[in-house]
């Protein structure tokens, strides 16, 4: 349904008959560490998330996973080699 209390005009998937169902009865605002990010959205009532109506619980267990401001460590990226699987693969070569 179309969303009626803060962000008017814009599909919300907690919106019903009775008004918003998410917790409070509306979405929250953004907090200091969602600065920067393209997902934000500026209304009269403040500044808030397109994507989670509650960015703090996003960023209390360890990160926005959708954050575009905050770039990720390559090396969290990286595979960890398991040596006796290399030295089998080395020994084929």
């Amino acid at each position: 349904m179309v969303c009626q209390t803060i962000k008017t005009g814009i599909e919300c998937a907690f919106m019903t008959k009775k008004g918003c169902g998410f917790n409070g009865g509306s979405c929250h605002q953004i907090i200091d560490k969602c600065e920067g990010c393209n997902k934000i959205i500026e209304y009269t009532t403040g500044k808030y998330c397109m994507i989670y109506p509650d960015p703090a619980s996003k960023w209390a267990i360890g990160g926005c996973p959708t954050a575009s401001h905050i770039k990720k460590d390559a090396k969290a990226r990286d595979q960890k080699i398991n040596p006796l699987k290399a030295s089998k693969r080395a020994a084929h070569k």
